[in-house]
């Protein structure tokens, strides 16, 4: 996927992904207000199901596949530097209900 870019395209990619949100789905605004899970701490077994199957059309597709491919070479590092930015990693199990008591 990823052959030659050059320092400032590859910069120009990662700025892009780090602004791109999950805009539908388990992991879209519905389920993880109000933006929904940022595409890079999307878990890597779903984004391999969206490989198996296609990913969506257009930019957000694309950027996805990117997103698969760092994480399948093992490049997640490379997203440190956003979560940081951001307050760390998206939690991303579902918090218990108030009022809900599991014994």
């Amino acid at each position: 996927m990823i052959t030659e870019i050059d320092r400032d395209d590859f910069r120009n990619l990662l700025e892009e992904i780090s602004n791109c949100y999950m805009p539908f789905g388990k992991f879209g605004p519905k389920d993880y207000p109000p933006r929904g899970v940022p595409i890079y701490d999307l878990p890597p077994e779903y984004l391999a199901w969206f490989a198996e199957r296609g990913f969506p059309k257009g930019r957000l597709g694309e950027l996805m596949q990117h997103v698969c491919v760092f994480k399948e070479t093992g490049m997640d590092m490379l997203f440190e530097p956003m979560r940081k930015r951001n307050g760390g990693r998206t939690r991303l199990s579902k918090k218990p209900s108030q009022g809900s008591f599991d014994f």
